[in-house]
């Protein structure tokens, strides 16, 4: 199952990965053939955004109704501890 934070981690190489698409799309010095490249990766970007969109939503959804429960984790450091040290 994902989490909150991965798909939020995600959804922002995604968004990265969409503007500098949208610069790449922009160049003066391109030809129409990269133009068209570029246009047909900004679709499946922009699709990959919104199911990752739609997959948090419906998580968070799930969480909110009580469907599913974050677990929550205690930290087990052992430096700095004085029993774990020799």
């Amino acid at each position: 199952m994902e989490t909150v934070g991965s798909l939020v981690d995600k959804l922002t190489i995604n968004e990265l990965k969409i503007y500098h698409m949208k610069e790449q799309f922009q160049r003066d010095d391109v030809d129409d053939e990269f133009r068209d490249d570029c246009k047909n990766r900004l679709g499946i970007l922009e699709m990959q955004r919104d199911d990752l969109k739609e997959e948090l939503q419906q998580l968070m959804d799930d969480v909110l109704s009580g469907k599913k429960k974050f677990k929550l984790y205690r930290q087990m450091k052992m430096y700095n501890e004085k029993k774990f040290k020799d």
